[in-house]
């Protein structure tokens, strides 16, 4: 499994901390983990919460990312954002039995995690036991198993909503404030990283052009 992980400007001092636990935890599983940052409070280029969700949303779409790891301080705003755009269904966990239940209920593709609120001392215990949950357990699974037909029925009808109440990904990306998304993928690590495991030539294209 290909994961990302993507922060916004107010935790972007984290991101080592962040980016370092969940390689720790998630590649002697065998999945491999690509930061696309924003890397610290020095970083230039800034990112907000908003187009955090857009680049979640480029790279679930494009197939760059299996799963992505975002957030924000409270991890609301992200969420949102990232539910905003068709193929993301992000949910928002701070602890492991957050994420054990939205991992076997929802089986999302994307989580967003309150990295302000409640991290202190011990925060990077808190994350290496969701990570572990997270990617340690075989995703939709249901919970309590007698609901797990039901659950995952409903997994089904909301992909399906999803896809009748949002425009196509391309239109988006052709459509929204282009200097907007130039802001989300301005990293100079994000070329190297995103081409190299994009699946969608026509998003690789258009985002070749948006970059020049």
């Amino acid at each position: 499994m290909k994961i990302a992980l993507v922060n916004e400007n107010s935790q972007a001092p984290k991101n080592a901390l962040i980016f370092e636990t969940l390689k720790n935890v998630v590649e002697p599983m065998g999945h491999t983990c690509y930061n696309y940052g924003r890397y610290s409070a020095d970083d230039p280029h800034e990112r907000t919460y908003v187009q955090a969700g857009l680049l979640t949303a480029l790279l679930l779409n494009s197939g760059a990312a299996d799963f992505v790891i975002t957030g924000c301080g409270t991890g609301m705003g992200a969420m949102l954002a990232c539910n905003a755009f068709p193929g993301v269904m992000c949910g928002r966990a701070n602890d492991p039995l957050d994420v054990y239940l939205f991992s076997q209920v929802n089986s999302g593709n994307a989580l967003s995690m309150p990295f302000a609120l409640n991290f202190g001392w011990g925060a990077e215990v808190n994350l290496k036991f969701v990570f572990e949950t997270l990617f340690g357990t075989e995703p939709g699974g249901g919970y309590p198993e007698e609901w797990a037909d039901a659950e995952k029925k409903n997994r089904e009808v909301l992909k399906q909503v999803k896809m009748v109440s949002h425009a196509e990904f391309m239109d988006i990306l052709k459509n929204i404030d282009q200097d907007f998304l130039k802001g989300a993928i301005a990293e100079e690590s994000f070329p190297e990283m995103f081409f190299a495991n994009c699946q969608n030539e026509e998003i690789a294209a258009y985002i070749r052009k948006v970059l020049g």
